[in-house]
């Protein structure tokens, strides 16, 4: 699986109740000024991995490459 390098982003996560040994809460892109709610620590992952694809796909990120 290739990986892009780019630019680093920044998410902001509160965590508002813990129920069925999952988090819910809310998720902040700070780059994208976009706020989520999320049900489960699974979700909350796919909405991070949703942001970073749909920046990608804009054509957003700096591919610079980092070691």
């Amino acid at each position: 699986m290739k990986q892009a390098a780019g630019k680093r982003e920044t998410f902001v996560v509160q965590i508002l109740n813990t129920q069925n040994a999952t988090w819910q809460g809310t998720v902040t892109w700070t780059d994208g000024q976009k706020t989520q709610p999320f049900r489960s620590a699974l979700e909350l992952i796919r909405l991070i991995d949703s942001a970073l694809l749909e920046q990608v796909a804009t054509g957003g990120s700096d591919q610079t490459e980092q070691d």
